[in-house]
């Protein structure tokens, strides 16, 4: 995949002057005490960037709370003007963003709900066509990059220059601690394609449960985040939507004050001596690495050449089973994962059954197999 050219500002014009980027508030505004209460009690910290507050809230099923809806909006503005902060809520089609200007909403976002789906995404950048206001595009809830750049290259190209992207972390049918699954290799690769967008990571959404958001958030910092997203409720439980991963404003201040921000950079002259030093080795056994792949896969090539002549099936499964197994036994000993290792073979075993496909097919690459 190509770098995605994007017109945007410096994040430094226009995100915040704070680093990192804090937004925090609740998962819904639910009444005009609940959020201006939450908003002062979380901005004395003079950590916080910019009040979060969800008006319109979609859920899976019907029935449960969608939120108060336009009403908020002036709940929310009004708590921001109170703390000397900007709002920022999220918008799922044309009429939300409608409200929003209407009533000074400082800052938009879409939600992976809306991300998902190419034509609420169009239909919200049409009516942004001309505005001049910050937008932040969560990912999909699917773990498709394209789809992620396609809603930031859509509201980009309607003249959003100051724009930005959330990640909130991705469903998933693996069993896991975390309420969506962080895959962090998306969010890096999409800093890889987009290096002048800023990212903001939303530990409240991935983690799902307050026990696990000091860890996630530190992580995404390691990671170059330029900020986080955190939801804090005064009373979490009295909440009427995400109780368990709402932060009361104390426990809020304590994660920050927790946090380590770390330099990109350092000018130790010894550091960054011998931290090429190891670079260096890196590069060696990278490209010792890649001759060996190019080894192994012309021994495949050639082990698919004695199956197409002897009438033989290219998957082999007790051939399979013998070879994680084993290379799961070794990666153990000498203190590699396993998920890790796993992930590696699954790899070279896809790359495997194509080239013998290809070879028993007599070129031609079939992709159904």
């Amino acid at each position: 995949m190509l770098k995605t050219s994007l017109n945007i500002q410096d994040k430094s014009t226009w995100l915040t002057k704070k680093q990192p980027c804090i937004i925090a508030g609740p998962c819904s505004v639910e009444s005009p005490e609940q959020v201006l209460t939450t908003a002062k009690l979380i901005a004395e910290s003079g950590k916080i960037s910019m009040i979060r507050g969800g008006i319109w809230k979609p859920r899976t099923r019907p029935n449960s709370f969608e939120g108060v809806g336009s009403v908020g909006l002036k709940w929310l503005k009004d708590a921001g003007n109170e703390v000397g902060l900007p709002v920022t809520t999220e918008v799922a089609n044309a009429q939300h963003v409608e409200e929003c200007l209407k009533n000074g909403i400082d800052v938009l976002w879409i939600g992976a709900r809306t991300t998902v789906n190419p034509f609420s995404v169009q239909e919200i950048a049409e009516v942004l066509r001309g505005v001049d206001i910050p937008v932040l595009i969560k990912n999909p809830i699917n773990p498709d990059l394209n789809l992620w750049i396609g809603a930031i290259e859509r509201i980009n190209a309607v003249g959003i220059t100051k724009i930005g992207a959330i990640h909130r972390g991705f469903s998933s049918f693996d069993k896991s601690s975390y309420r969506n699954a962080p895959m962090w290799e998306i969010p890096i690769e999409l800093k890889m394609l987009c290096p002048n967008l800023p990212i903001i990571c939303d530990p409240s959404h991935i983690s799902g449960s307050t026990d696990l958001i000091q860890q996630v958030a530190q992580k995404a910092l390691d990671m170059e985040m330029d900020g986080l997203m955190i939801e804090s409720h005064v009373n979490p439980l009295q909440a009427k939507s995400d109780a368990e991963q709402q932060l009361t404003p104390q426990a809020l201040l304590e994660l920050l004050n927790n946090l380590a921000v770390r330099e990109k950079q350092s000018q130790n002259k010894e550091w960054i001596n011998n931290i090429e030093q190891l670079r260096s080795v890196i590069d060696e056994l990278d490209e010792e690495l890649i001759n060996k792949f190019a080894s192994r896969m012309a021994i495949i090539e050639k082990i698919g050449e004695y199956k197409r002549d002897n009438n033989l099936t290219i998957l082999q499964l007790d051939r399979w089973e013998k070879i994680l197994n084993n290379r799961i036994f070794l990666a153990r000993k000498v203190g590699l994962s396993h998920d890790f290792i796993r992930k590696m073979l699954e790899l070279i075993h896809q790359e495997s059954i194509l080239i013998q496909n290809k070879v028993m097919n007599n070129g031609e690459n079939k992709s159904e197999v």
